[in-house]
């Protein structure tokens, strides 16, 4: 963007008595390459541009976006956002007050989250590159079972540059990149049947095709297809569970992870308000959000507000340390901001989200969580759920699951659910192991769908409720 077009949108809001005015210039190219049952299925690309212009007064925000970028446009949808106000006493103190003369951005500084010098470009190469992958992932997971009734596998790609400038100065542009493959497996015994599937991804683009084997993503999914397919059902009732690494952390992400961002803790929709420094689980569990991790999915060098990104500690030894915050939620809850701020695109305003959240390692052995139980749920992998952000209450499904009787683990089960509270089940972590692993995943929210990561090390639940048969 014209850095003097800029200038003249800062001047409308200030005109209007805004304290803070910010605009969001983003084009994004998607690119996606299916295949289901040994044939191509879909194959997709485009592009999308717009610019989004967020208003601030005080903490109440005004939210707009075009695809318009000459300057009548944009000046018309301040105008049309602010329709209405009156410019107040703390707009014309403030820095907006002379925007129209002497106004200076910072330096302009160009940041990309992926590794620059070994990115292969998705919108130059194109989409051929992807149907070896597809091809290969049918073929191995048909070797595995005649069960295998199904397979989809897709490559998917998604390059993003940002243009993000406000009334601060700030003047910074953001190259962002991300590619993820998905392989999914239907079996079926006659009468039923069962999907799974493994969906990795990570920052960057077609460099990162040869870390995914296809025949190893299959396979492992074929395999564990197949052996649900055969499984009973566990008896439901309270009872110890030891959840599986990775994706397991999808619980801790929606009934805890959510409740511990200033989204929920300004509107007082959280079960975590006003517990900063109190005990809310026990010393061996703490808990992190890491924007830094590099080439990590749900990374960023800079948040949707233009801060860097950052290490949060939300919880250190079982003690509540922090929250996730944006702009207005920092202000709102008096705390600091944390680099939390994100949206989906120029569509949304941003709003503290999560980017990696998981439990971090402890020091306990798989093998003494399983032996510690007399009876109870090994949940190898979970599956999606749902969770009401207020009260932190969920339900989620587990996708591989094993009963173990007396210290060992024996039959396979399909069918259980894992029922509860976050702020619940938190404190009922009793043991957590060393294997900690990240598992990518889409989480939606008021600013729309972001790409985020979720883990942990096994752990140990001393007791929840397990739904069955």
């Amino acid at each position: 963007m014209n850095p003097s077009v800029a200038v003249k949108i800062f001047e409308a809001g200030r005109s209007a008595g805004a304290d803070f005015v910010e605009i969001f210039e983003e084009e994004t190219r998607g690119s996606a390459l299916g295949l289901r049952d040994r044939k191509i299925e879909t194959a997709t690309a485009g592009t999308d541009y717009g610019i989004g212009i967020r208003l601030l007064y005080g903490t109440e925000v005004l939210y707009g976006f075009t695809s318009d970028e000459s300057e009548e446009a944009l000046v018309k949808l301040v105008q049309t956002l602010a329709f209405g106000r009156i410019a107040s006493s703390s707009a014309q103190n403030s820095g907006l007050a002379s925007v129209a003369e002497g106004f200076e951005f910072a330096p302009q500084k160009r940041v990309s989250d992926y590794n620059a010098a070994a990115f292969k470009d998705p919108r130059v190469l194109g989409q051929a590159v992807k149907q070896d992958f597809l091809f290969r992932a049918d073929e191995a997971a048909r070797k595995v079972s005649d069960k295998v009734v199904q397979v989809a596998a897709s490559v998917t790609d998604c390059c993003t540059t940002i243009n993000l400038l406000n009334s601060e100065g700030l003047n910074l542009t953001l190259d962002r990149s991300r590619l993820r493959v998905n392989v999914t497996v239907t079996a079926t015994d006659g009468t039923e049947r069962l999907t799974t599937h493994e969906s990795p991804g990570a920052l960057g683009g077609y460099e990162l095709l040869p870390n995914y084997s296809p025949e190893a993503l299959a396979t492992e999914s074929a395999e564990r297809v197949v052996r649900m397919l055969s499984a009973g059902y566990i008896k439901g009732g309270q009872m110890p569970v030891v959840m599986g690494n990775g994706f397991g952390g999808v619980i801790f992400h929606e009934a805890c992870g959510h409740p511990l961002e200033t989204e929920a803790v300004r509107r007082n929709a959280s079960p975590f308000c006003g517990k900063l420094g109190q005990a809310i689980g026990q010393p061996c569990l703490t808990a992190i959000d890491d924007g830094t991790l590099d080439g990590v999915w749900g990374s960023l060098k800079f948040d949707d507000e233009g801060m860097p990104t950052q290490r949060t500690v939300l919880i250190e030894n079982g003690i509540l340390k922090s929250y996730m915050s944006d702009r207005v939620g920092a202000a709102e809850v008096g705390v600091a901001r944390t680099g939390s701020a994100r949206r989906e695109s120029y569509k949304y305003a941003p709003v503290s989200r999560m980017r990696n959240t998981f439990i971090a390692p402890g020091k306990d052995s798989f093998d003494s969580m399983i032996e510690s139980m007399d009876y109870g749920l090994y949940a190898a992998r979970m599956a999606g759920g749902s969770v009401n952000p207020a009260t932190g209450e969920f339900n989620f499904a587990v996708d591989e699951g094993y009963v173990v009787r007396n210290g060992k683990i024996c039959e396979p089960v399909r069918g259980a659910t894992l029922i509860g509270k976050g702020h619940e089940i938190m404190p009922r972590i009793s043991m957590v192991g060393s294997d900690l692993e990240l598992a990518t995943g889409v989480c939606g929210a008021s600013s729309g769908h972001v790409p985020v990561t979720v883990g942990q090390p096994t752990i140990k639940v001393d007791q929840i409720l397990v739904g069955g048969r």
